[in-house]
C-alpha cells in the first residue's frame, strides 16, 4: 500500500510538472527565418516568362490551440523580382504573399516536427512591364508545409521549414489574355522561434 501511495504521489508530481512546463511555454510562438525562394517558373504564354530566385526575410506568428494543433500566419515584406521573357529582362514587379496554414505538431524524442496546409494570397504591385503587357494583380492558391522545431533552451527553438506555395497570374497583351504564369515557389527556411 505504501509503495502504491508513493507511486501515485510521484505520478502526480511528474504530471503537474509536465503541465506547468507546458503552461510556461504559452500558446504563442514567433519565428524569424531566412528563406530561399526557388520559383518553378511554369509559363503557358508564348513569352517564356521567368522570375529570379532570391533569399528573403520571413516572420511568422503561430497560435497553439493545444499541444498538437496550431495556426500560423506567415509574413514578409513586398519582394521585388525581375521578370524575363526568353531570358531577356522585360520589367520588374513586387509580390506580397501572406499565407495562413493550419498545422499538426508531433513530439518525437524532444524534437517537434510539424506538417501544415493552408491558403496563400499574393498581391502583385509595382508592376513595370512593356506597354500593353499586364498581369492580374491578385492570386489565391493552396500552400503546403513541413518543418521541425528543435529546442535550444527554455522557450527558444531552432526552426527548419519547407513550403510549397501555389502562386499564379494571368498575363495579357493589348487586353487579350496570353496565358497563365505560375511562380509556384518552393521556400526553404531556417530561423529561430520563441514560444511564450
Amino acid at each position: 500500500m505504501k509503495k502504491t501511495l508513493l507511486a501515485v504521489a510521484a505520478l502526480c508530481v511528474l504530471s503537474s510538472g509536465a503541465a506547468l512546463a507546458q503552461q510556461a511555454e504559452g500558446p504563442w510562438m514567433v519565428r524569424a527565418r531566412v528563406v530561399n525562394l526557388d520559383s518553378a517558373n511554369k509559363d503557358s504564354t508564348p513569352l517564356g516568362l521567368t522570375v529570379n530566385d532570391k533569399t528573403i526575410p520571413e516572420v511568422d506568428i503561430t497560435y497553439f490551440f493545444n499541444k498538437n494543433i496550431a495556426a500560423e500566419l506567415i509574413l514578409t515584406v513586398p519582394q521585388k523580382h525581375t521578370l524575363r521573357a526568353g531570358g531577356a529582362a522585360i520589367g520588374t514587379l513586387k509580390h506580397l504573399p501572406p499565407t495562413l496554414t493550419v498545422q499538426y505538431h508531433f513530439d518525437v524524442a524532444g524534437f517537434k516536427p510539424y506538417v501544415g496546409a493552408g491558403l496563400n494570397y499574393t498581391r502583385f504591385s509595382g508592376v513595370h512591364l512593356p506597354a500593353g503587357v499586364d498581369i492580374d494583380r491578385n492570386s489565391f492558391g493552396p500552400a503546403l508545409q513541413a518543418g521541425v522545431d528543435i529546442p535550444l533552451s527554455k522557450n527558444l527553438y531552432l526552426n527548419f521549414d519547407v513550403k510549397k506555395v501555389y502562386i499564379k497570374t494571368d498575363v495579357s497583351a493589348g487586353g487579350a489574355k496570353l496565358g497563365t504564369f505560375k511562380v509556384d515557389p518552393v521556400l526553404v527556411g531556417v530561423g529561430l522561434g520563441w514560444r511564450f
